[in-house]
């Protein structure tokens, strides 16, 4: 089987590389031209366009930053619903608006073209290692078919519901994984204040109720004071933004998380929008004017 990816980014590439080194034959597009050098090396073939992709692969994966990225690529001039023939699926693993991942895949359907939504969770880390967690929303069958395939780049692959179920699990993710960055941050800003260490903190509360993977991957980052991003704090305002315009779709008040997308704002408007998320603690500690560092 020939499958196409399109989108190599920080996520995208090392997943893009997991598939090669299971075997398959990839076709790769990305709008820079490094990445996609860097996979053609490797042993993959390069596709001039994502119409050039889809003529050429039954599957195609793709790895964009946010909704209209996706309905570019898959809906636009020399995208993908141009060369797809029916029966060809779309596997979009960015992390869009389950509104849009229904509509991409509505007009999909037009042409007899499948699409799964299935985002992605575990940073840059996962996605190099190939143990990511990936929630897939759309056909029991054909998700099936594509078992295989996630099972390469993920340890978790869970069928969560209909087209824009996977979305959905991905933005409740978000808001976890957002609201756990929030308080970790303002525990240790805490102890760092009343003179406690941070590390010593992070030591004393991992093994309890407190301790969680967040914790486990975040903490050390702070304390090293590396915000070299694995997920940046842009791409979690725009998950935030994507939670929220669907909470007040369904009417569903999520008043915490509108207090971390405060808090992200406040972030990028300092300049810090390229940071990784755990960069959070930066709004605390500029508030209690101390670093929780080691």
């Amino acid at each position: 089987m020939k499958i196409g990816f399109i989108g190599l980014g920080i996520m995208g590439k090392p997943m893009a590389k997991n598939l090669l080194k299971a075997g398959y034959q990839l076709v790769v597009h990305n709008r820079s031209p490094k990445p996609v050098k860097e996979l053609v090396e490797a042993g993959a073939e390069s596709g001039s366009s994502a119409k050039e992709v889809a003529e050429k692969c039954d599957v195609i994966v793709t790895m964009l930053p946010n909704s209209p990225h996706v309905k570019e690529v898959v809906l636009g001039p020399n995208g993908i619903l141009e060369g797809a023939r029916p029966g060809t699926i779309i596997v979009d693993m960015s992390s869009i608006a389950p509104l849009a991942a229904k509509e991409v895949a509505a007009k999909a359907a037009e042409k007899g073209v499948e699409m799964l939504d299935a985002p992605v969770s575990g940073g840059e880390p996962k996605a190099i290692e190939g143990t990511l967690s990936i929630m897939v929303g759309g056909k029991k069958e054909i998700f099936e078919k594509c078992h295989g395939i996630l099972s390469k780049m993920g340890t978790s692959v869970v069928l969560c519901g209909d087209i824009g179920a996977g979305n959905t699990t991905k933005l409740a993710n978000q808001i976890i994984v957002a609201l756990n960055i929030a308080a970790m941050s303002e525990a240790l800003v805490l102890g760092a204040k009343a003179g406690v260490n941070p590390e010593t903190i992070f030591k004393a509360i991992r093994g309890g109720l407190a301790g969680s993977t967040v914790l486990e991957a975040k903490t050390p980052m702070v304390l090293s004071g590396n915000f070299k991003p694995g997920f940046r704090i842009e791409l979690h305002i725009k998950d935030l933004a994507n939670a929220l315009d669907t909470a007040h779709e369904v009417g569903a008040p999520l008043p915490l998380t509108s207090q971390v997308m405060e808090i992200l704002q406040a972030l990028k408007v300092d300049g810090k929008a390229g940071n990784d998320h755990s960069g959070i603690i930066q709004f605390y500690e500029n508030l209690a004017k101390i670093a929780a560092r080691k």
